[in-house]
């Protein structure tokens, strides 16, 4: 990867892409090379989903969760080497990575008055971190789109199907999560249709974005990919 340490002025980088394309890890470790901070939304959504569990609130039902999304404490530490997310205090980075958060997050998402709340937090997060003189890696997937239109650089990171799932696979298996190839794909499958299909905010590439199909790359060579863009805006 290169050995860029440092960017010249406080870029704002919008990272968006469907789940498993390697948004997260790519994200990271860009945000690391040039000191910038980093900042997952998808991790919000997981852990305001994770909230309404907790509180019995049925995630199907949208009012039900419109009614409660404000009570919601949720903060997100955006530091790349060691991104930290909590829920009324208390740290629910492997909690949000449940199946049963995976399996109830697409619906939480769609969910207006959710997306509304999220959405000022992370326009936010972007502002301070310009404030501070500090660049920012916003990953998700309405990035470019919706919460920053005027990002400074706008990438669009896929892969195929196939990939995805046995990246996501891996990475779970690594992380203790067990896990099937053919079951993640279907998993990935059914987000992919609730993402591009939701009437808020969905999945879609801004027309600025710049798209790399990493299913035949590696991830350093991915990193290498942004980071040569992240040079080019300096």
């Amino acid at each position: 990867m290169s050995d860029v340490t440092l960017a010249s002025r406080p870029l704002v980088i919008a990272v968006d892409g469907p789940s498993g394309s390697g948004k997260s890890s790519v994200s990271r470790a860009v945000a690391a090379t040039f000191g910038f901070r980093y900042l997952d939304t998808g991790a919000m959504y997981r852990a305001v989903a994770l909230w309404m569990h907790q509180h019995g609130i049925d995630t199907s039902d949208p009012a039900s969760v419109a009614a409660q999304v404000a009570n919601v404490e949720l903060t997100s530490g955006t530091d790349p080497d060691a991104p930290t997310i909590s829920v009324d205090g208390v740290d629910v980075a492997e909690a949000i990575r449940t199946d049963a958060v995976t399996a109830m997050v697409s619906a939480v998402s769609a969910v207006p008055e959710v997306r509304a709340m999220l959405l000022d937090r992370q326009r936010a997060e972007a502002a301070n971190a310009k404030a501070a003189g500090t660049g920012i890696v916003v990953e998700g997937r309405d990035i470019g789109t919706t919460v920053l239109p005027d990002a400074d650089l706008k990438v669009f990171l896929t892969a195929d199907q196939a990939a995805r799932a046995a990246r996501r696979t891996a990475q779970d298996q690594e992380e203790g999560r067990g896990g099937e190839v053919d079951a993640t794909a279907q998993s990935l499958a059914a987000r992919d249709a609730a993402d591009k299909s939701r009437a808020a905010s969905p999945l879609t590439k801004a027309e600025d974005a710049i798209e790399i199909d990493a299913t035949f790359k590696t991830f350093d060579e991915v990193v290498d990919l942004v980071t040569q863009l992240v040079i080019g805006e300096q």
